[in-house]
């Protein structure tokens, strides 16, 4: 048994934000992926999907208990798989901002929902609040709390834009011009991140009217502009409102990157060959960055693991 695949994503825009209603971009990116398996001789790896899986399943039982008109699963089904070896094949690093668990809680939906809203249907603005409301209590179970827009992203496999918590939509980005010297890319900080503390950080700091401030009038004002920009192929403006966006983010949200990496984002900023920002929660993980001029990118961060997705 092998199931359909399930990409990773990438929040392009709305990190933190969204949670206070800010604009958000996120796109599927296919180069991480996972499918659920079967196997009667489980690697350690596998046999701690298959533990997780167990405990995701009791989890979604109280979780339909508790709200029976959100979603219902075939859990006799379900279950009876966990059983035979059912485990989450995935290369999709894990706590690294690029959906993970999103893509797993997909997977499931997929296959145990009864009744599912399927991607062939027309997805009205409903349909897409719906499947958004079953995937952030699905994926809460991994983070505590989800917007569900991970799982979302990895179901869809199309790109989203947020336009605010009770309005998003599938969209469409410019195509990729694989000729292009701009790009958006993955910085590899090599440690591994955590949601859960980092929301907890956000959570603490919004408890100051300086910092929901700030937020308002500097990171979600920017953070707004770079998704409009960004969807429309504006790109001179794009960089402008990157480069504030990536000072306001230094300025203000330093635990959540990792210390070793203040001096690389400032760099950035001051030289103009790169710009920063959070990838996910941060905290770890990847941290996302954009160029107008890869090479010169490249040669800036030398020594570094970069991974582009995307070319214009």
């Amino acid at each position: 048994m092998k199931g359909p695949l399930f990409y990773s994503k990438i929040l392009l825009f709305g990190e933190y934000g969204i949670i206070k209603d800010s604009k958000g971009l996120s796109i599927p990116y296919n180069f991480f992926k996972g499918a659920l398996k079967t196997s009667k001789n489980l690697s350690e790896i596998a046999k701690k999907s298959n533990e997780s899986l167990r405990a995701f399943a009791v989890y979604l039982e109280k979780m339909q208990l508790e709200n029976p008109e959100l979603v219902s699963f075939d859990f006799e089904s379900l279950k009876k798989d966990v059983a035979n070896g059912m485990y989450f094949d995935s290369s999709i690093p894990q706590g690294y901002g690029v959906g993970s668990s999103g893509a797993l809680v997909a997977a499931i939906y997929d296959k145990y929902a009864v009744e599912k809203i399927t991607v062939l249907e027309n997805l009205t603005r409903e349909k897409l609040l719906t499947l958004k409301a079953i995937f952030g209590a699905m994926e809460s179970f991994f983070h505590g709390k989800s917007s569900g827009l991970d799982p979302l992203n990895s179901y869809l496999s199309l790109p989203i834009l947020i336009n605010s918590k009770d309005n998003i939509e599938s969209t469409s980005i410019p195509s990729q011009n694989l000729e292009g010297t701009g790009a958006v890319f993955l910085l590899d900080s090599g440690i591994i991140g955590e949601t859960a503390p980092m929301v907890q950080i956000f959570m603490e700091q919004m408890k100051q009217d300086g910092f929901r401030n700030m937020l308002k009038d500097q990171f979600i004002k920017h953070t707004d502009a770079c998704v409009e920009d960004f969807i429309s192929g504006n790109m001179k403006s794009l960089f402008g409102n990157l480069k504030q966006l990536s000072n306001v983010v230094l300025d203000n949200f330093k635990p959540m990157i990792p210390a070793e990496f203040h001096k690389l984002w400032k760099n950035g900023i001051e030289t103009n060959d790169y710009y920063l920002k959070l990838c996910g929660s941060g905290g770890g993980g990847y941290i996302l960055g954009f160029t107008q001029d890869i090479n010169k990118a490249k040669k800036a961060l030398q020594g570094y693991n970069l991974e582009v997705v995307y070319n214009f």
